[in-house]
């Protein structure tokens, strides 16, 4: 079957999960996760869950598995945490609960962010995997930056990523 078949048996509806990631924001000053929230409604997403948590391995993993395991979420999108400060340990986090990893996510957004900001672009982390059958997709936390990673790659192919989980 091909990529355009793929996306014509994407499920009709999807579930989806904001986990943002942060010291300092608190839900109605996370400008990141509302755009995310906002956009995925016109896409036709179904937001199930939105939270902030600190900047805390173990909090950013109990937070990301009980959103999955309780709102049967076919994909977390993780803002917040990636960069290379010792805070920022969104990356450290999630990848080991990857069963799958989906390397081209974290290589494309880096040239997709290089064309955008040069070469700070090398700041800045970005994963995606499976978790069970849920994507998770983990980027940074500037408005810029998840709008990028959301419009250019995460929405466009969504459904056709949640398919072949199924």
């Amino acid at each position: 079957m091909g990529v355009h078949q793929h996306r014509q048996a994407a499920p009709a509806s999807i579930g989806v999960g904001i986990l943002s990631v942060s010291t300092t924001r608190a839900l109605e000053n996370d400008e990141s996760g509302l755009w995310i929230a906002r956009r995925a409604k016109k896409e036709g997403l179904e937001i199930r869950f939105h939270q902030v948590v600190t900047d805390d391995i173990t909090a950013i993993r109990e937070a990301a598995l009980k959103a999955i395991r309780n709102h049967l979420l076919q994909a977390l999108l993780v803002t917040g945490g990636t960069g290379i400060t010792p805070r920022d340990v969104t990356i450290e986090a999630i990848k080991p609960l990857f069963a799958k990893e989906m390397n081209a996510f974290g290589a494309i957004f880096a040239q997709l962010s290089y064309e955008e900001i040069d070469s700070a672009a090398i700041l800045s982390r970005a994963a995606a995997g499976v978790i069970g059958s849920t994507v998770v997709f983990c980027m940074p936390g500037s408005k810029k930056a998840c709008q990028l990673a959301c419009k250019a790659l995460i929405f466009p192919e969504l459904g056709h990523v949640v398919a072949h989980i199924k």
